[in-house]
Order: C-alpha cells, then sequence, then structure tokens
C-alpha cells in the first residue's frame, strides 16, 4: 500500500468478529490492514486480496504499535476487537483469584488504553481525521442474566463486564482530551454472537430479544461501516448496542 492510500486496521482479525469485519470491509473495496498476536495465520480465500495486509501484532507492546503506525499508509480507521486473555480466564466469579482478575484487566483493557494512547498520538503528529472503535458489548452497559447459563458449563466472566464498561468510558476520556473532532472515538456493543454454544443455552438466549436470539458476526459489520465513514463523523464518544433488544 503506497502513502497515497488510506487503510483501516482491523486488530484482532483473527477472530469470529474481526474477520468478518475485514470480510465486509473489503468486499466493500476498503484497504484493510488485519492485526493479529500470531505469527502465522490460515489464509482464507477473503483474505487472498489485493487490499488486505498482515501484520503480527501486540496491542501490550509499544514498539509493535509504532510500527503499525509508521506505515507510509495513511490509516483512517482502527478497530480493536483483540481479546487478550490469560489461562484461567473463564472461570466462575467465586473461583477467580485476583491476581488472575488484575492480569486479565492489565492485558485487555490496559491493551485497549495502549491502542487509543499510540492513536491519539498519530492523529497529533499528522492531523488527518481517523475513527477509532472499540468493541465492547452488551454486558458493559446491563448486569448479565445468569439464568441463561444454568445447565451449560458456561459463565459471564466477572473480568469481561469489567473490562467492557470500562472501554466505553475510556473512549469518552479519549475524545475529551484530544478535543477535536476529526479524532474519534466510538463503541460498539453487541449481543452474544453465534460460536457453536450449547442449544439450550442458544434457546434461553433467545427467549430474551426479539426474535434473532444469538447474532452472527456479520450482523455487527454495518455499524462497525457506519462509525468508519464520512456519515457519522460528528458522532463521537458514543456506544451504539447491537442486540436484538436483549438489553429493553
Amino acid at each position: 500500500m503506497s502513502n497515497n492510500e488510506s487503510a483501516t486496521v482491523v486488530i484482532g482479525c483473527l477472530g469470529l468478529l474481526g474477520k468478518a469485519i475485514c470480510d465486509d470491509l473489503l468486499s466493500k473495496g476498503h484497504k484493510v490492514i488485519g492485526c493479529d498476536i500470531h505469527s502465522n495465520y490460515k489464509v482464507t480465500q477473503s483474505l487472498l486480496n489485493p487490499n488486505f495486509e498482515y501484520l503480527k501484532l501486540d496491542i501490550n507492546d509499544d514498539s509493535s504499535l509504532e510500527h503499525l503506525l509508521k506505515s507510509d499508509t495513511y490509516i483512517s480507521g482502527i478497530v480493536n476487537s483483540a481479546y487478550p486473555r490469560n489461562s484461567e480466564y473463564g472461570k466462575s466469579v467465586l473461583d477467580v483469584s485476583l491476581e488472575s482478575f488484575n492480569e486479565n484487566t492489565a492485558l485487555n483493557l490496559g491493551g485497549a488504553f495502549n491502542v487509543l494512547k499510540h492513536a491519539a498520538n498519530y492523529f497529533m503528529k499528522h492531523s488527518k481525521p481517523i475513527s477509532v472503535i472499540n468493541i465492547s458489548s452488551i454486558y458493559g452497559v446491563t448486569a448479565p442474566k445468569f439464568d441463561i447459563y444454568e445447565g451449560t458449563p458456561m459463565t459471564m466472566p466477572v473480568e469481561y463486564a469489567a473490562i467492557k464498561s470500562a472501554l466505553i468510558h475510556l473512549g469518552k476520556y479519549f475524545v475529551n482530551y484530544v478535543n477535536d473532532s476529526r479524532f474519534r472515538v466510538n463503541s460498539v456493543s453487541p449481543g452474544g454472537l453465534c460460536d457453536r454454544q450449547p442449544q439450550s443455552f442458544s434457546d434461553a438466549y433467545r427467549k430474551n430479544t426479539l426474535g434473532k436470539g444469538m447474532l452472527d458476526a456479520k450482523d455487527i459489520c454495518g455499524t462497525v461501516l457506519f462509525l468508519l465513514g464520512e456519515q457519522s463523523k460528528f458522532i463521537n464518544g458514543q456506544n451504539i448496542i447491537v442486540d436484538d433488544g436483549f438489553t429493553l
């Protein structure tokens, strides 16, 4: 990609949602720099695209982010869908150690802070519009509905709730600090995404929606595209919930 082009960075591009966002952007002719922590990735047909470039990235490593933002390509958007976590992640709340809670919060929320800090510095250096999107969650805005997990080995991790709620406010902090409408940070809060969950869970979840139930990852892409584009250029510091009524 040359310096006459602009690109959107998708962090966590190998995850369920990150991949769907890459596919959607590429299908609409956008140039995408897909980033993930893995050195190698499985090439899929959708990523065999001249508009796609892969870059290994660790959001908790300053030098890694600095390398990304030194690209000759103008970065007009950053979508952060990364979710780093340790091997203890996902335990029931009373089984979560303080050390594990602190580590997961540092990895994920700290990484998101690092992305926003570097994005703000990038904007201040180049003074060109940039839209940053954090992926929060319905559980960043409402308490868990624990009954839908009954009879399954699943739970709603306490770290997840703490991180996702904090992400929304972190975005507001940065936009108020930078204080320039060309630097935008918004959040998208999806409902649950289909990912081979037990049928009993999916059925219980659906009863709390208006009929769709668990969402497909592609259902979130339209909102992301909107927030990256000119149509939303004065939407800043906001959180858009996409959940088919789960939080009503």
